[in-house]
């Protein structure tokens, strides 16, 4: 029988586990399936834990999850096209939820589906090998908790372990005297760590914009930025200023490559992250910064020198859970025969053409666009259920523009489900005064 390996049980394996089950469900027969998962429960980053640097078993900790970590956006754009926020709640509920409750959202499908029984949780990927000759894989894994090895034979693999989970770590100038705490993004856990204290984050994107203002939320006293090409923009509160790049910590003073500078008591490193594959070798690995199209896989998901390895989730995203299911679907239909790849040289000719297309997109809007005509391109080929990308694209070009206007408010913004057409109501509480993130009061009509 085909048996197909899954690395990872986040949002991008869960998907691939949903699409073949479906398949299962609808009377056709699918292959074996086996997820190796190392984290104790699904759920990829969405998993809190309070660990950092290594888990109960020495593995360096996946998460990148912090204490008071809300969706940075509209639910509405990321909700699966078979599995509303309405059927999980029996209800309408807020646009930008808390990390419980997307956690208990991707986890409720999931659970419904009946697909825990192809995971094997704490077991770690060691290495995966190809066999040209037999045409297979060879995966080896340890099971954490029994500290036993095995060895098992795959004929499709499908890597979706992420890749925001391993920290890209640079060095300033006397950062290893700094008095203060230092730590990058993927060590942060509560923000109310920094309250009173004078913050700077190294970054300009997401992660610094999410960090800056949630210990604003919990009581910094400042928070300045420093970008490395340009400043993110928004109208900050009157403590936040943003600084050109960093060039040296002298005691707690930090140095700008303007001549400025700012006395802080912590830095906090949001610099972004890295593909990393340890356990695969050269011939499968991807090697690539974040991109919206990694050159290397054809349709974002086949390894070009061997389809039958496939990535998961692997690129720069504004569409995120639905979209790794547009991927997995497609995913399954090729291992299912329901698609055919074409041959190598027409695969090539196609990333040449999607990464041209990419290397023209010049502001967050056409970023938007070009990842909805992805998932366009993807979805019309199965049968994944109905999903209007051209509404989650206005959808994300509002909460664009909502951003611009109120980076502390944006998050009270509501809108109208793009699979049922249900407006989202406000939540009982705004954004800035919601200091409990909770499952049941975030999900309370009143607080």
């Amino acid at each position: 029988m085909t048996r197909v390996a899954i690395i990872g049980a986040g949002p991008s394996g869960l998907a691939a586990l949903r699409a073949c089950e479906s398949a299962r469900l609808g009377g056709t027969e699918i292959p074996e399936l086996v997820c190796f998962e190392r984290q104790a429960d699904w759920g990829g980053l969405w998993n809190y834990t309070w660990r950092t640097g290594l888990d109960e078993f020495g593995e360096a900790v996946h998460g990148s999850m912090y204490r008071y970590l809300w969706s940075n956006g509209p639910k509405e754009c990321l909700e699966f096209a078979d599995y509303t926020f309405e059927e999980h709640f029996g209800r309408a509920i807020p646009s930008y939820p808390p990390r419980a409750v997307l956690n208990d959202y991707i986890a409720g499908r999931v659970e419904r589906s009946g697909v825990r029984r192809y995971v094997r949780f704490n077991t770690v990927v060691r290495w995966v090998d190809y066999d040209a000759r037999n045409r297979q894989f060879k995966i080896r894994s340890k099971d954490l908790a029994n500290d036993t090895y095995s060895e098992e034979v795959f004929d499709y693999v499908i890597n979706a372990n992420g890749h925001f989970s391993v920290p890209n770590v640079p060095t300033f100038e006397g950062l290893d005297r700094f008095p203060g705490r230092v730590l990058h993004a993927h060590d942060f856990r509560d923000a109310m760590e920094f309250a009173g204290k004078d913050l700077l984050i190294i970054g300009g994107s997401y992660s610094a914009e999410d960090i800056g203002t949630q210990c604003h939320k919990y009581g910094a006293k400042s928070v300045t930025f420093s970008y490395r090409t340009k400043p993110m923009g928004f109208a900050w509160p009157a403590s936040f200023t943003e600084r050109p790049l960093l060039t040296k910590v002298v005691g707690k003073n930090a140095h700008f490559s303007d001549g400025s500078s700012k006395e802080v008591d912590a830095i906090v490193l949001c610099t972004g992250y890295l593909h990393h594959y340890p356990y695969l070798p050269d011939e499968l690995r991807l090697k690539s910064n974040n991109r919206l199209y990694p050159l290397g896989l054809y349709k974002g998901i086949f390894w070009q020198d061997l389809p039958t390895f496939m990535y998961l989730g692997a690129q720069d995203q504004y569409y995120t859970f639905n979209m790794f299911d547009a991927q997995a679907w497609y995913a399954r239909d090729v291992i299912l025969g329901r698609i055919a790849l074409p041959d190598a040289a027409s695969r090539a000719a196609d990333i040449r053409t999607w990464r041209a297309n990419e290397e023209n997109v010049a502001d967050a809007f056409e970023a938007i666009d070009y990842q909805t005509e992805y998932c366009r391109d993807l979805l019309a080929s199965t049968d994944y259920p109905p999903l209007d990308v051209d509404h989650v694209a206005k959808l994300f070009k509002e909460w664009e523009h909502h951003k611009m206007a109120g980076i502390l408010t944006y998050r009270d913004r509501a809108y109208p489900s793009v699979i049922t057409g249900t407006q989202s109501p406000a939540h009982h509480t705004v954004w800035m005064e919601a200091l409990d993130d909770s499952l049941p009061t975030f999900l309370a009509t009143r607080p």
